[in-house]
């Protein structure tokens, strides 16, 4: 090695530790990273591309979380916030996603080690190594990030980042209404008639649900939930009717279970049950989508049941088939996914969904999260891939050992102990790192 070589090399080594670490996505699960990070004294950026920190969870913020406060509070973020008075709400009670904000994440993102750090309204749209992209491998441990961001004007530039976290969540990234996985065919013209997850059926989104005939489609919490807002409106709009759409035979992920100890959530789907039986909600089982058409005012579902081609004629439909993580912006980066749920191939086999509910899944910390790109982890609801079993404990513990990892605390970052509720088995949540479910 020449001595030019040695020089290049020490000054590499050198940069690495002096930049920030990147957070991206300012929910939960980015602000607990944060609030670890500072803890350790460590440098970061958190970019977030809603206007407001928590974007995900301010839109389903009329939602009830199933887990009390006691589960919902990261520890780091608590130490930060009790030194300036903050007080944990009732740790029996479960929060609505509005009070989770306005009560521990807004006031988690003013702490003055945090909100110096904290970038809204910028999104993350690219993450590489500077100068390389995933094909080269010479001093590419030892190459800063480079994180390429967009501001709300169409600004774009790369920002240099020692390493990244990626907790951005998969609210924005819903599954398909088509059964195949692939965008359902006729999407485009029926666009307009649906709406996401979790919408605010007797609030803010009142008018596009009261007097019209809507179909739910999902098997999990998030459709269970949007139900039973529907027949609460049912109940006061005339002409309002409820139509529950679902590919398999039966709901299994809300069905009720003696062994959940999140007792609303054990109570969901008997809630359901009952409104079925009361014919205030139409249940058609059974019912695998392959296309949409629009046939004058009214949207029509094409789909196989049973054997057969039938059609589903509503004028709305809500789209609660669940998340998926967005990689789009990762294309440059060495990911070890698993083939089926697209979460670290390390950490697949502990949440597999045909296995694992939400409180049976083992702790877990960075050696799961790891890639064969060093310093890059997904965390939070996004490190579950397709798996519907993401709860924030688990989240905050996992951010707990990847800043551990980071900061050079290895024996830290190795001993991961997460004590969940016991619980029955677990759907989808509807938040930038947790959600209905958590």
């Amino acid at each position: 090695m020449t001595l030019l070589d040695l020089t290049a090399r020490v000054a590499e080594a050198d940069t690495l530790p002096a930049l920030p670490v990147a957070i991206i996505g300012a929910g939960p699960i980015g602000l607990a990273a944060a609030a670890n990070l500072a803890e350790r004294g460590m440098d970061f950026i958190v970019y977030e591309a809603g206007d407001e920190v928590a974007a995900s969870v301010r839109s389903w913020g009329h939602t009830r979380l199933f887990s009390p406060w006691k589960h919902l509070v990261d520890p780091a973020s608590r130490r930060l916030l009790e030194k300036r008075g903050w007080e944990l709400p009732d740790p029996e009670r479960a929060p609505t996603g509005t009070e989770l904000v306005e009560s521990y994440i807004a006031p988690l993102a003013e702490v003055p080690e945090i909100a110096s750090r904290v970038r809204t309204g910028v999104e993350v749209v690219g993450v590489t190594r500077e100068g390389m992209d995933r094909t080269r491998t010479a001093r590419r441990a030892a190459t800063p990030f480079a994180v390429r961001v967009r501001t709300v004007d169409g600004a774009v530039e790369d920002v240099a980042a020692r390493a990244v976290i990626d907790a951005s969540g998969t609210y924005l990234s819903p599954n398909s209404l088509s059964s195949s996985g692939l965008e359902l065919l006729g999407m485009t013209d029926i666009a307009d008639r649906v709406t996401p997850a979790l919408p605010d059926v007797t609030g803010r989104d009142r008018g596009e649900f009261a007097g019209r005939r809507v179909t739910v489609v999902g098997a999990g919490h998030s459709a269970a939930n949007t139900l039973l807002a529907l027949v609460r409106l049912a109940r006061e709009e005339p002409g309002t009717e409820v139509t529950w759409l679902i590919r398999n035979a039966k709901a299994v992920r809300v069905s009720s279970s003696p062994d959940d100890e999140l007792v609303d959530r054990a109570n969901l789907g008997s809630r359901v049950d009952r409104a079925v039986e009361r014919g205030e909600i139409a249940l058609v089982d059974g019912f695998e989508t392959i296309r949409a058409r629009r046939v004058g005012d009214t949207v029509e579902l094409v789909g196989h049941r049973r054997g057969e081609v039938v059609t589903h004629e509503t004028d709305v439909v809500v789209n609660a088939t669940g998340f998926r993580p967005n990689l789009d912006m990762l294309r440059e980066i060495r990911l070890e996914l698993d083939d089926i749920v697209e979460a670290p191939k390390r950490l697949a086999p502990l949440i597999d969904p045909n296995v694992h509910s939400c409180g049976t899944v083992e702790p877990h910390g960075f050696r799961e999260l790891a890639h064969p790109e060093k310093g890059f982890f997904i965390v939070g609801m996004k490190s579950y891939g397709r798996a519907p079993t993401f709860l924030l404990a688990t989240g905050y513990e996992q951010v707990r050992s990847v800043t551990a990892w980071l900061a050079g605390d290895t024996a830290s970052a190795s001993n991961v102990e997460l004590v969940l509720p016991a619980t029955g088995v677990c759907s989808t949540g509807a938040v930038s790192g947790g959600g209905c479910c958590s």
